[in-house]
């Protein structure tokens, strides 16, 4: 069974970065697209980044395009998302996701075709 576990969320002021990482346990890491979404209060989870199993193809939000960058490290089982030039708007829980993709290079956008979610990690940006 698949286990992610999220870290690097936190408070900081419009404008800054962070680095939200996401540990992969319990099955091969290659096998699986990697994405990150995010779900503020009241508002439905949405997409924001995503990675193919090899990292040859991402896909961003058009909200975090440009000052989200998402990678992935095979040999660590992690996938990252840096946040640069955060803004108020980014606030939200940032949950990772793992759908199983073989070596097909595709980069799934609907939550609901991911099948393992981690716990989340709060991100709050203040202006």
């Amino acid at each position: 069974q698949v286990q992610l576990v999220e870290s690097g969320g936190g408070s900081v002021q419009a404008g800054d970065s962070l680095r939200l990482s996401c540990v992969f346990s319990g099955r091969i890491f290659d096998n699986y697209a990697m994405g990150w979404f995010r779900q503020a209060p009241g508002r439905e989870r949405e997409f924001a980044a995503v990675i193919s199993y090899n990292g040859g193809t991402t896909h961003y939000a058009d909200s975090v395009k440009g000052r989200f960058t998402i990678t992935r490290d095979n040999a660590k089982k992690t996938v990252y998302l840096q946040m640069n030039m955060l803004k108020p708007e980014d606030t939200a829980v940032y949950f990772c996701a793992a759908q199983i993709t073989g070596w097909d290079d595709v980069v799934p956008l609907d939550a609901n075709v991911y099948d393992d979610w981690g716990q989340g990690t709060q991100v709050t940006v203040s202006s």
